[in-house]
């Protein structure tokens, strides 16, 4: 299934490319050299689909008058006259006056503005490996705690892993994720490491460079680590518009798309339900200290509970 998706997704890209550099096709130099052209290709890139996480090698374009106009980013302009192949940069490098990422933008444009309608600063953001987003929640809610989300965090990891090795890494994820504590936790860390590390660094190093952001929870009640573990709660949220969306074949215009997301969000939240122990959101809210998902201290105390 997954070698499937990863077909489907790289003939996509391929089709995307091709008619972006056939809507240039007549775009000339001055000595008749195409200012569109293909250059090889990028970095191959992960996606996550249902059937996991697949890579995706992407073409690179070079040209354009207007690098924003192209739909996977990355073109370089190339004044008239010049056909000269790019030189490539060493990794980890930017092009002096690269902009930002558009989703670093277009995240970080609807966090300011929910700052701006006098939202407070979150004590804890859960999501996936999407750097845009905590690019963005960095810069506008630095005091943010981080979460990773376990569901694509061990998607990720198995895709990095041979088929013969998934169904062992995957008991030993659970191990980590669902343990009884942060301890035993970072113990399930260390045995994931000692069992994997040797032979696939690129899977458990998925695991070993995030653990503080995948063990987050561990420090909030224990009510509500089924809720942090997971991007789960968020997406079932926005399932309702997905699924609209999908059968209308998109919003049409963007007025139209706000109105309907609205509509449906409201329809459907008559159906949700509150989180487990709901009380103790105020008590997060307020800065009370957990452990292992049991209180310790309260906002206006100055010692533990288990000591009073």
């Amino acid at each position: 299934m997954r070698e499937g998706a990863r077909r489907m997704l790289a003939e996509a890209v391929q089709a995307e490319v091709d008619a972006y550099i056939a809507r240039f096709r007549e775009e000339l130099d001055e000595h008749g050299h195409r200012l569109v052209v293909r250059n090889g290709y990028h970095q191959p890139r992960e996606m996550l689909t249902s059937a996991g996480a697949v890579e995706v090698t992407v073409p690179r374009v070079v040209g354009g008058r207007d690098p924003r106009q192209h739909p996977l980013g990355g073109t370089q302009t190339l004044p008239p006259g010049d056909d000269r192949r790019p030189r490539r940069r060493p990794q980890g490098t930017r092009r002096p006056g690269r902009r930002l990422p558009r989703v670093h933008r277009v995240v970080g444009d609807l966090l300011r503005d929910c700052a701006r309608r006098s939202m407070r600063a979150p004590v804890l953001a859960v999501g996936d490996g999407a750097l845009g987003f905590w690019g963005a929640l960095r810069e506008v809610f630095p005091d943010t705690r981080e979460q990773r989300c376990w569901f694509h965090k061990i998607g990720n990891v198995l895709a990095a892993l041979p088929k013969s090795a998934q169904p062992g890494a995957k008991k030993a994820l659970a191990e980590i994720w669902n343990a009884e504590d942060k301890r035993h936790a970072l113990d399930a860390v260390t045995a994931f490491d000692a069992a994997y590390g040797a032979k696939f660094p690129k899977a458990t190093a998925k695991i070993t460079d995030d653990v503080e952001e995948l063990l987050a929870f561990y420090d909030y009640p224990a009510e509500h680590w089924i809720h942090l573990r997971t991007t789960n709660p968020i997406e079932l949220t926005f399932a309702t518009v997905r699924h609209r969306t999908k059968v209308t074949k998109g919003p049409g215009t963007r007025a139209a798309g706000l109105a309907m997301a609205l509509k449906l969000l409201e329809s459907a939240q008559a159906r949700w339900r509150a989180v487990n122990a709901p009380q103790l959101v105020a008590l997060v809210r307020a800065g009370a200290r957990f452990e292992n998902g049991t209180l310790v201290e309260r906002p206006d105390e100055h010692t533990p509970a288990s000591a009073a």
